[in-house]
């Protein structure tokens, strides 16, 4: 098996950060519609940076796992950092390809992580197009 797949599933079945923090100062859930994934995060902050994450969540090995690896990368980042992180840096910190029908689950860690701190920030939460960089371009201007 590819070293970049077992490292995916060793994530899955022994994900870091999966548990419920003391005092989060906020928390906040994402669901993938396509596929029933869900993910809910608990962060703790101090001096602008995440002091402390826990989460819970039921999917796919490819969710579950990129918010356990997603996670271990989070602790000591600043807000503004987080919500600067695009789909390739979790694409490259999964480290396997992901194909058309996989990526929203790929990408449900990134999505849910940036609205939990968008939500503190009293900020509209993304949406999904913006998550996955898509640009909308149904709608002429």
């Amino acid at each position: 098996m590819d070293l970049y797949a077992e490292n995916i599933l060793e994530h899955y079945r022994h994900p870091h950060y999966k548990k419920e923090i003391e005092n989060p100062n906020i928390e906040h859930e994402e669901i993938n519609h396509a596929c029933g994934d869900v993910l809910s995060v608990q962060i703790k902050f101090k001096d602008g940076k995440i002091e402390s994450i826990g989460w819970d969540g039921t999917g796919c090995a490819i969710s579950q796992a990129g918010m356990s690896i997603l996670s271990d990368e989070l602790i000591g980042m600043k807000t503004e950092d987080v919500l600067e992180l695009k789909k390739k840096d979790i694409y490259i910190m999964l480290g396997v390809p992901i194909g058309p029908r996989r990526y929203k689950c790929a990408l449900l860690c990134l999505h849910t992580v940036k609205n939990t701190i968008r939500k503190i920030e009293e900020l509209e939460p993304q949406g999904w197009l913006d998550t996955v960089e898509i640009e909308d371009d149904s709608i002429d201007n």
